[in-house]
């Protein structure tokens, strides 16, 4: 583990990191307060450090100081070294966000034992965050796809319409549905089901742009945010996305099986704004008519009513005599 050495007096410093490295730490000193304060500002800064109370530039309690006050993600646990013994003192050292404290001259089995139980703790916070982190994919992500889930994707849209009205840039959406997806449920299962639903997810993600986001809207249904992109760009976006998707068999239980998809754009106009319902709305009714339409294509929407072009595609979807999906 990297740990931060700051001491001012170099046959101190010499000592110190002599200590440190036999003890098996990769050692970065400092030789005043200044120094360590910038070598704790770095992305891959120590997580312990051991910093001389008196130091030229800020001293150490400073530094641990500004350290707690920065709230850095990453814990850094501070042991400081310091000639006062006063009650008061210490107590200050504390209040500062030191997390432990030795007199010189120090005993170095006492300093060893006291990093250990620093390492303790910051092994300890290393866990937690990466709980936290596995629990954030959780609440955002779809287990099964790992693409984002409903209401993240949802968010998104909300947060980027928004945007592009402020900014008066140009915004689309796409909603894509696998075809006939049923038939894999049917014919092969729902474990092969949902292999086909995680090839497809990596194919769609694969064929957007980095700065685009995509998630799983509900079953076999996709949405796709498209920050900065015209009805034009959006359909280009759509139609090679479905085409990523249908290029290539999908094996299914070691079967090859053509897998296709149908999509919906819709673009937010410059004139007048839709909220993010409505969007997805004009997306629904292209989606549909792209179904209507013989499936395995993109469909640009109409500035029409949302709520009525989607009803009339429903309606005929419905009475269409082709299998759904």
């Amino acid at each position: 583990m990297k740990i931060l050495a700051a001491e001012d007096n170099p046959i101190s410093q010499t000592m110190l990191r002599s200590m440190l490295t036999k003890w098996g730490y990769q050692v970065v000193t400092a030789g005043d307060g200044d120094e360590a304060w910038r070598i704790l500002q770095c992305a891959d800064a120590p997580r312990m450090a051991i910093l001389d109370w008196m130091m030229p530039g800020q001293d150490g309690v400073e530094v641990c100081r500004r350290l707690r006050a920065a709230g850095q993600e990453s814990y850094t646990y501070v042991l400081l070294l310091t000639a006062r013994s006063d009650a008061q003192d210490l107590v200050e050292a504390i209040d500062a966000g030191a997390d432990d404290y030795l007199t010189k001259p120090f005993n170095s089995s006492e300093l060893r034992a006291r990093l250990r139980a620093g390492r303790r703790i910051v092994d300890l916070q290393e866990q937690l965050l990466e709980a936290q982190a596995a629990l954030r994919e959780r609440a955002t992500h779809d287990g099964l796809t790992g693409l984002l889930n409903r209401s993240a994707i949802m968010e998104i849209l909300r947060q980027e319409l928004a945007r592009a009205a402020r900014e008066h840039q140009p915004f689309s959406i796409l909603m894509a549905d696998l075809d006939h997806f049923k038939e894999v449920n049917d014919v092969y299962g729902h474990l092969a089901g949902d292999e086909v639903l995680r090839e497809a997810a990596r194919r769609m993600k694969s064929s957007i742009r980095c700065y685009d986001s995509i998630g799983r809207y509900g079953g076999e249904e996709f949405l796709v945010v498209l920050p900065g992109c015209d009805a034009v760009e959006a359909w280009l976006l759509g139609e090679r996305m479905r085409e990523a998707i249908c290029s290539e068999l999908i094996r299914v239980n070691g079967v090859p099986y053509p897998i296709s998809c149908s999509v919906g754009c819709a673009t937010q106009p410059t004139a007048v704004g839709y909220d993010a319902d409505a969007l997805i709305r004009l997306a629904d009714a292209a989606l549909y008519g792209a179904k209507h339409s013989g499936r395995n294509r993109t469909e640009a929407a109409r500035e029409e009513a949302a709520g009525h072009t989607a009803e009339k595609s429903v309606r005929a979807w419905e009475r269409s005599p082709t299998t759904s999906g």
